[in-house]
């Protein structure tokens, strides 16, 4: 028999939420507690939507397209970053914790400003095709191998939701780590025969503790990444990658 959430079997989920709005003089960070009934097929997004839309609608956090693609919800559920669009009720107890993603600028309770820090990653690592020549629109693009297409593709499924970031543990200690979001892109532009760059051009971006020789391995981004991107072998691969090339030239290499 289907339920719904009028009925008395359907469980009662408890949440604790982090509510704290910086722009709000003499606003304190604090837990607030919320209960509502579940519903089939709840995820965390409509749970939140209720919350707001029967009990505080004061309540922030972000949302775009509810499919798991733009990455705008992502936030920390019951101690691991997640989106809360793709992230069913049912696979959770009742109880339920939710704070906003940590390192991102904080807009208030469970919403953050990911753009400012992705925008600012984007420019360093100057992330996008450079090309010798200017691009012609007119032109017909040049054939390229599907498996290589394929694996370019794959690495750019990547939506910047920052949730690798938010569970990665050298970012927690070295605020100019690019993470596992800037390593991906990387991986990325190397493998794209279009990128004029040469293997120079990638040292000089990331061959440094602020970069590939900075990450401690934990993984924790490939743990969280909603879209189970293969980080752990992108990392690995460009780690040996800048290995060869700092052996090969008089740099200073950063363990």
């Amino acid at each position: 028999m289907n339920k719904d959430n009028s009925s008395p079997s359907a469980r009662q989920l408890i949440f604790s939420i982090l509510r704290f709005d910086p722009h709000l003089k003499g606003d304190r960070p604090r837990m607030e507690r919320f209960e509502i009934k579940e519903s089939p097929g709840m995820t965390l997004f409509i749970a939140l939507n209720d919350i707001r839309r029967n009990h505080d609608a004061s309540l922030k956090f972000d949302f775009v397209c509810r499919a798991g693609i733009c990455g705008s919800c992502a936030m920390v559920i019951n101690g691991k970053p997640g989106l809360a669009c793709h992230t069913l009720t049912e696979t959770l107890g009742k109880e339920i914790t939710l704070a906003p993603l940590p390192v991102f600028e904080l807009i208030g309770d469970l919403s953050v400003y990911t753009g400012n820090w992705m925008r600012g990653l984007n420019e360093r690592l100057e992330a996008w095709i450079h090309e010798q020549e200017a691009t012609d629109f007119t032109r017909i693009e040049a054939p390229m191998e599907p498996d290589l297409a394929d694996e370019i593709y794959e690495l750019d499924r990547c939506i910047e939701c920052g949730c690798c970031i938010a569970g990665c543990g050298t970012v927690q200690m070295r605020e100019e780590f690019i993470g596992a979001v800037g390593l991906n892109k990387m991986a990325r532009y190397q493998l794209d025969p279009r990128d004029i760059r040469d293997d120079d051009d990638y040292y000089d971006l990331i061959g440094d503790e602020d970069g590939v020789f900075g990450c401690m391995t934990l993984l924790g981004c490939e743990d969280v990444c909603p879209k189970n991107l293969p980080l752990q072998s992108k990392i690995a691969y460009l780690r040996r990658k800048m290995l060869e090339i700092g052996l090969k030239t008089p740099k200073e290499i950063c363990f």
